[in-house]
């Protein structure tokens, strides 16, 4: 009697299944993880408009625009967009927005992040969205 090698077509659907559930499992969790690791765009990019700020600040009486600081509109990956709002002579608002159309524009909870500086205080919101 002769052996065949090889599998049969009930082994390799069944070996499709398996790898389809293991995928549709494991890519909402890979998403999530890729969607927190590129929150961290968004803060580097608040803190380094927050560093130019003081800096700005210690050469004049107020807080400036992101053109006066010398600081791009968008984050270093693109991401996120940045703009300086309320800047006074005592603090100011750095929001970083998902940019639409981008995989950040469904980061429920984190599609604005926030710096508020006033009167020697410094405020991140959403919280969530600055924790590692």
């Amino acid at each position: 009697m002769a052996t065949s090698k090889g599998f049969t077509l009930i082994e390799l659907l069944l070996v499709v299944a398996v790898v389809g559930i293991l995928a549709a499992i494991a890519m909402p969790a890979y998403s999530g993880y890729i969607q927190k690791s590129r929150r961290t765009d968004a803060t580097v990019a608040i803190r380094a408009v927050q560093f130019a700020q003081e800096k700005y600040r210690g050469n004049n009486t107020s807080y400036g625009t992101l053109a006066q600081i010398g600081m791009p509109a968008t984050t270093e990956s693109g991401y996120y967009t940045i703009a300086v709002s309320s800047a006074t002579a005592t603090g100011y608002l750095v929001t970083a927005t998902a940019v639409s159309g981008k995989s950040q524009a469904s980061d429920t909870g984190c599609t604005a992040i926030q710096l508020q500086q006033a009167a020697g205080s410094i405020t991140t919101t959403p919280s969530a969205c600055w924790s590692k």
